[in-house]
């Protein structure tokens, strides 16, 4: 016997309303290890449900727990300014 995850058949629920999309009959739900989880197969919403059936909070994305912020690959032009002759002061 295998010491894998027990996941049962995926079905989806009748009347469900997807809360990301709104589409109605699009959740589908499985038990893994006995934790009930949901996705939406509209627009790929998943989450994991607690005892209650209600929704858990997946972690806040923190400085500390996401990657390194993306630098856009701009080239950067250094900027010159040229006095205005128009302007100089007269020294007299």
């Amino acid at each position: 016997m295998s010491e894998g995850p027990v996941i049962t058949k995926r079905r989806f629920i009748a009347g469900a309303v997807c809360p990301a999309c709104s589409e109605p009959d699009k959740l589908m739900m499985w038990n893994e290890d006995g934790v009930p989880h949901r996705e939406c197969v509209a627009c790929g919403y998943s989450d994991t449900l607690n005892e209650q059936g209600l929704s858990v909070p997946k972690e806040l994305g923190t400085r500390v727990n996401t990657s390194a912020l993306k630098t856009p690959d701009v080239k950067v032009q250094a900027v010159q300014f040229f006095p205005n002759p128009k302007l100089k002061k007269k020294t007299d």
